[in-house]
């Protein structure tokens, strides 16, 4: 080789960039690093020129670009800049897909499910946003079907079909359980019998923030809802003088919000939209519940 002007073998050269040799023949072979001299066996040489274009095309192949891309750049077809952003919305859409596959197996291994199961909740991770919107449609439908609604019950119909068009990979797992609940006969039965249920008391609005701070407190200070303890707690969360007919409709009120799998709709609804659900309110309104019942 001269001294003026070094050249290399394909081994040389791919030990220099920290290659396989057959990768580096395979881009010869293909034209994207081009020899710029043969040897006198008839040996494929490379200068600096090929050296600098074997770590260009390395560099662009990490990047993910695939090899029609980088001939584009090397043949100044294109700039690297012009060819980025379908490579990175590709590579969005692939680490899109590897957090789904990842989240489905971890609910897998989390809930020991079968093979049914596993088969099940990989076609509710992979279905299109229409899919989806459709499946909590079609459930807010049938639990509201021929139910004269209020405007109260209108908004929460409206909140019930809140869905967002792509949710993040974490919020897949949240996503899985939602469409199994509602697609659970006996949850949409409870649904039904809650929107043709008792309208919301007038203090309803200001009625859980006692119930939170009230009962809460007294769930955590172990008083019975039964005990004179516990009536006083009663009185600080329903007024005292209440009649005894709005104190039963009350109750009937209060009892579907002390259900945990209607809870729980509500805060898979609220991280499937990736917001931060409310602390659990059931063991305090059950503690109402109770309350109401041992004082009426």
């Amino acid at each position: 080789m001269s001294e003026e002007t070094p050249l290399y073998t394909i081994g040389q050269l791919a030990r220099r960039a920290g290659l396989a040799v057959r990768t580096v023949r395979f881009w010869s072979d293909i034209g994207v690093v081009p020899p710029a001299a043969r040897s006198s066996g008839g040996y494929r040489l490379y200068d600096e020129e090929g050296a600098a274009r074997v770590e260009l095309v390395k560099t662009l192949r990490d990047l993910g670009l695939g090899l029609e891309a980088v001939r584009e750049v090397l043949s100044r077809q294109a700039t690297v800049a012009q060819v980025a952003p379908a490579h990175v919305r590709a590579l969005d859409a692939e680490i899109r897909e590897l957090r789904l596959r990842r989240a489905v197996l971890r609910t897998v291994a989390e809930r020991g499910s079968t093979t049914e199961e596993t088969l099940s909740m990989h076609r509710l991770a992979r279905l299109s946003a229409r899919e989806r919107r459709q499946i909590i449609d079609d459930f807010v439908d049938r639990a509201i079907a021929g139910v004269d609604l209020g405007d109260d019950a209108v908004i929460i119909a409206q909140w019930m079909r809140e869905l967002p068009d792509d949710p993040a990979p974490e919020q897949v797992d949240a996503w899985i359980e939602l469409a199994e609940l509602v697609a659970d006969e006996d949850f949409q039965r409870k649904i039904r019998h809650l929107a043709g249920g008792a309208a919301a008391p007038e203090f309803a609005y200001d009625l859980r923030a006692r119930v939170m701070e009230h009962a809460g407190r007294a769930l955590e200070e172990g008083v019975a809802p039964s005990s004179p303890e516990g009536k006083a707690v009663l009185d600080r969360v329903v007024a005292r003088d209440l009649p005894a007919a709005e104190r039963d409709g009350l109750v009937g009120w209060l009892e579907p919000l002390a259900d945990a799998r209607v809870e729980r709709y509500w805060q898979l609804l609220e991280a499937v939209n990736g917001r931060e659900p409310a602390p659990p309110a059931v063991p305090a309104f059950a503690w109402v519940i109770a309350a109401l019942r041992a004082h009426d």
